[in-house]
């Protein structure tokens, strides 16, 4: 698995590298915005770990410059505990986050996790057709009167669960570990997840037909013309 480790703290990346090259793992480094995009350019990665605060392109705005051409999986790193900043990071593109200080072996225990799933979505599945929705199991995307759209990994593991399973309402911390595989502490995660996938699926995301609010309760995928009380 080829990494991409994009920090401006170069005492933080070299003990970093250290222990990802120990565990296994093929490690390029960038140390700003401008030399990340650039590495980016030029080689494929597996899975970008990128540093919120960098100089010359902030780690927003390069998650989504990667975002606009890759489905590559994201960990941001932050060093503040600031829920917006997980929502903005989020937002951006990224699949998953990590708050400063961290532990290595949760982060490379968040990577092997990564690392399942993308093995596990390299194996052909049987598509999901639901209407003019056909959620495509080998390609990882969404597929709409005929268009393809990408999707990302948690976006499409998200969306897999709610059309596997019309009508079932699923609570946010329910969601949160069925994906994360944690316990569901960080809930708005999922809102910004399912605002990401409605501004992908539904032609109006502000009166959705697909993914249904259930308020005090959850998220579900209307069926059809089936209404749900």
């Amino acid at each position: 698995m080829k990494i991409l480790l994009v920090d401006d703290e170069k005492s933080l990346v070299k003990g970093l590298k250290s222990s990802l090259e120990f565990h296994g793992y093929s490690v390029d480094t960038a140390y700003s915005g401008s030399q990340a995009l650039s590495k980016f350019n030029d080689m494929a990665y597996d899975l970008i770990i990128l540093d919120l605060m960098l100089p010359q392109i902030d780690g927003m705005s390069l998650c989504r410059m990667f975002r606009e051409r890759s489905d590559v999986p994201i960990i941001m790193l932050t060093a503040r505990h600031d829920h917006l900043d997980k929502i903005a990071g989020l937002d951006s593109g990224a699949d998953d986050y990590m708050t400063k200080p961290f532990n290595t072996m949760e982060l490379i225990a968040r990577i092997r996790a990564i690392q399942r799933r993308m093995q596990k979505a390299m194996k052909p599945s049987e598509s999901i057709i639901e209407g003019p929705l056909e959620l495509s199991g080998d390609l990882q995307r969404i597929i709409i009167h005929g268009r393809e759209i990408p999707l990302t990994a948690k976006e499409f593991q998200l969306l897999k669960v709610l059309m596997s399973n019309p009508g079932r309402i699923f609570s946010r911390e329910m969601l949160f570990e069925m994906i994360w595989g944690e316990d569901g502490f960080d809930t708005r995660t999922i809102d910004v997840h399912i605002r990401n996938i409605r501004e992908k699926i539904e032609e109006d995301p502000s009166s959705p037909v697909y993914l249904i609010t259930k308020w005090g309760s959850g998220y579900y995928f209307k069926k059809g013309d089936e209404t749900h009380v």
